[in-house]
């Protein structure tokens, strides 16, 4: 499938991801050295498909990790695809930056790739406090109240 342009450049991803990466608790989890993994920038249409074939949610969502279940040295770690259309609505409902909502939810999907989850409060504070402090690491500022109320899905 065809993925989309997005106005980012590849530097502001990989600088989030390497930022979330040197975060003790993340970096603990982290196969040393020489690990890889992809981010693919889509449209709603395809977060849609494999939200809807791989998780059984048939709803567009704004990003989607897939774990390669490797852990070893020079390990491939997985798949993130984040929807670009997403990204431009939730900065623009927020009040941040794209470039603040793309690495918000690249680093949210690296957190998802290294197990973490937010099924429940505390499991959604540590990932909120993770993001931030991630964030903060390649001084990347979002909207207050982002990670407080996120968009509805649906």
């Amino acid at each position: 499938m065809k993925a989309v342009r997005a106005a980012v450049p590849p530097a502001v991803i990989r600088s989030a991801i390497e930022a979330a990466a040197a975060v003790p608790e993340v970096a603990a989890r982290l196969p040393d050295p020489g690990w890889e993994l992809a981010v693919r920038i889509s449209g709603d249409g395809e977060l849609r498909r494999l939200n809807r074939r791989f998780l059984g949610e048939d709803h567009t969502t704004d990003v989607l990790s897939f774990p390669s279940g490797e852990n070893e040295p020079g390990a491939y770690l997985g798949d993130i695809v984040i929807s670009w259309p997403a990204v431009v609505r939730q900065a623009g409902e927020f009040g941040h930056p794209v470039i603040g909502e793309v690495a918000l939810l690249s680093v949210h999907g690296f957190l998802h790739i290294l197990g973490w989850d937010h099924a429940t409060q505390a499991e959604e504070a540590e990932m909120n406090r993770l993001t931030l402090d991630a964030l903060g690491r390649c001084g990347i500022a979002i909207a207050s109240g982002r990670l407080l109320n996120p968009p509805s899905r649906g």
